[in-house]
């Protein structure tokens, strides 16, 4: 509904790409224009290689201004450095402050959506997070759960000495940062602290406001279905002496962490990526499994190509095979990202390395003898529903033989269909033609 309100989304998705390509294409140039623009007005920038000089940096800072509390908006670049444990083994208190972030924090687990991060949870499950980690009476309504995370949180804003954020896009122009939240909670972490700092990865730099403009029309859009988010924050630099609000310092992390090497490989277009979680959203492999069973910071599609190209394909292999290919995270995104074709070039790499599984090849070379015979592949077809058929239950396998019991150990698997979709389709042209 989104989209069709906005007859332009297609011209705008295009030009989002153009704005990406051209930035990624130029980003050295970009980066400094950005840098040398935040220190002009009046912020520091510290250039991070990677995870650990970034928490170095945030840490020693913290040592030196003699903060004791963090507040924390949501970011998924803070979640890829694993920021918090690091902050919280040096002894700080930090707090998160978006409400999905702030009750898995309580729940002590991880996202599940770069976007939704609580997906995953009920509203009676949250219900007992807070009754059990806050002392809070039951209640499994959205609002009280609200009214008790924003009494909660009020506090912890105006008695934090560090705000720490991350940047959704980089002003190259005017060394502005842009965050979007649908909360509020970005404002507080970004002005009532007396610090503020910014954590960016490399790419997320636009070179103009006209750009940034571009980029806010696609992503909400694409993210949530909103025209914009409801938050759309611009910073450029720390308070001014004739300002009531904002911190007295501002800080600027650019994250580099395995991005440079990125933009020099195959998979180089994965940095047009801006983090909407429409890919997430229209995968059938997401949608079915979630985003825990990822093991990564950045599940589904989109993730499935960042974390191999981020950590390395060793210990990440699998990533690129959960994906059907069928084109939908493509279709969704704001930025044209050729997804299929970035996850195909890491399978490729993958079977190279023989990195790929003994199962795994001897599935698929039975899978390629099958689907290249079509009178076997019918057979199969067939006697596989009536085999599933007979060992199921109202249509689900509880149980399946190794390998694929990985799957049946946390849920069910629906047996194969008696009747092919090739049949139904050929069912239903005969009927149109009588």
């Amino acid at each position: 509904n989104a989209v069709a309100a906005f007859p332009q989304f297609e011209a705008a998705r295009t030009r989002a790409r153009h704005i990406r390509a051209h930035t990624l294409n130029r980003l050295e140039g970009y980066l400094a224009e950005f840098a040398d623009n935040v220190e002009a007005a009046g912020g520091h920038v510290f250039w991070a290689k990677d995870a650990a000089e970034a928490i170095g940096y945030i840490t020693g800072l913290a040592r030196d201004k003699d903060v004791r509390r963090i507040v924390k908006a949501k970011s998924m670049v803070t979640e890829e450095i694993e920021l918090n444990a690091a902050l919280a083994q040096a002894g700080l208190e930090v707090v998160e402050s978006d409400l999905g972030e702030f009750i898995i924090q309580l729940a002590q687990e991880h996202p599940s959506h770069i976007v939704a991060p609580v997906m995953h949870k009920t509203r009676q499950e949250v219900g007992r997070v807070f009754q059990q980690k806050l002392a809070a009476p039951y209640t499994d309504d959205p609002f009280a759960l609200n009214d008790i995370a924003r009494r909660h949180l009020r506090h912890i804003f105006l008695n934090a000495d560090m705000g720490i954020s991350g940047v959704n896009f980089g002003v190259a122009e005017s060394g502005s940062i842009c965050l979007v939240t649908n909360e509020g909670n970005g404002r507080f972490t970004t002005t009532a602290p007396r610090l503020h700092v910014a954590v960016m990865g490399l790419e997320k730099v636009v070179p103009t406001l006209d750009d940034l403009s571009v980029m806010l029309q696609v992503l909400g859009r694409s993210a949530t279905g909103q025209k914009l988010t409801v938050y759309s924050n611009i910073i450029t630099g720390p308070r001014r002496p004739n300002e009531p609000d904002g911190p007295d310092e501002l800080h600027v992390i650019l994250l580099d962490n395995g991005r440079s090497a990125a933009l020099a490989s195959e998979q180089a277009e994965i940095l047009y990526c801006i983090r909407c979680g429409a890919c997430l959203n229209h995968c059938p492999v997401y949608q079915k499994i979630g985003g825990h069973a990822y093991g990564s910071v950045y599940p589904g599609p989109m993730g499935s190509v960042l974390t191999p190209v981020l950590y390395g394909l060793a210990g990440h292999n699998a990533l690129p095979h959960a994906g059907s290919l069928c084109g939908a995270c493509k279709d969704v995104c704001p930025v044209k990202t050729d997804l299929p074709r970035l996850l195909l070039t890491l399978r490729r790499a993958d079977v190279q390395s023989g990195g790929a599984s003994l199962a795994y090849r001897t599935g698929m070379r039975l899978y390629q003898a099958i689907v290249k015979r079509p009178a076997l592949y019918r057979f199969s077809l067939k006697a596989g529903g009536r085999l599933t058929q007979l060992l199921s239950r109202k249509g689900w396998l509880a149980a399946m033989p190794p390998p694929l019991n990985g799957w049946t150990t946390y849920r069910r698997f629906p047996a194969i269909a008696q009747k092919s979709f090739h049949r139904q389709w050929q069912d239903r042209q005969q009927e149109r033609t009588r």
